[in-house]
């Protein structure tokens, strides 16, 4: 159950960053490629159709995310969108067969609500701990920092998504880079609230 609970995991991280990612790649590499295959009752996310909307969805989120106070709006959309595809992607990986995990655990199959809310769970506080991080760069940046964030997170939900189906120990690392860099922002941001309100009793 480790190697599953590692991939779903990752998959559901990366959705908490790009709700669309995750979704894709998953759906174009059990199309496409032998690298994953869904359980029966998962596959119509490698449907033609889901593939195309997923992909328009992606494109209009990859440019609402990077523009300043669109992005802030695009974080509340998404609150309820990102934890959805979380518990999606954990729910349809859990069961699948890949090139690490021939043989899913029965315990996942029996049980399909348990990864489907540990998905929604994930993703929703990556989703939380994304928003606190960006609010925060823009702060500090006046809103510059938000395609430079974006653009990274994007490629994080990229990497992630692929270590979590090629090499699902990976997504260790991947958990514990977002976990600091959320704490380092944060400290960052209190820092910076400090140092404004000392110079304001100082004025």
């Amino acid at each position: 159950m480790v190697l599953e609970a590692l991939m779903g995991t990752g998959l559901a991280a990366s959705a908490g960053l790009n709700a669309y990612i995750p979704l894709l790649m998953v759906g174009l590499l059990a199309r496409f490629t032998d690298v994953i295959t869904l359980p029966s009752g998962w596959d119509w996310i490698e449907n033609p159709w889901m593939l195309g909307l997923i992909g328009v969805l992606l494109t209009i989120e990859f440019f609402a995310d990077k523009i300043p106070v669109v992005d802030h709006i695009n974080d509340f959309i998404q609150t309820v969108i990102r934890p959805t595809s979380g518990g999606i992607v954990f729910g349809a990986s859990s069961g699948s067969h890949t090139a690490v995990i021939t043989d899913p655990a029965q315990y996942y199959e029996s049980k399909q609500w348990v990864p489907v809310v540990s998905g929604i769970v994930i993703s929703l506080v990556v989703h939380l701990m994304k928003a606190g991080v960006r609010a925060g760069v823009n702060s500090v940046t006046l809103g510059f920092g938000a395609p430079v964030m974006s653009v990274a997170e994007d490629t994080v939900s990229v990497f992630m998504s692929l270590s979590a189906i090629l090499a699902p120990f990976l997504v260790i690392f991947f958990l514990i880079m977002i976990v600091v860099l959320f704490f380092w922002a944060r400290r960052r941001r209190k820092r910076r609230k400090a140092a404004k309100l000392a110079a304001a009793r100082g004025y």
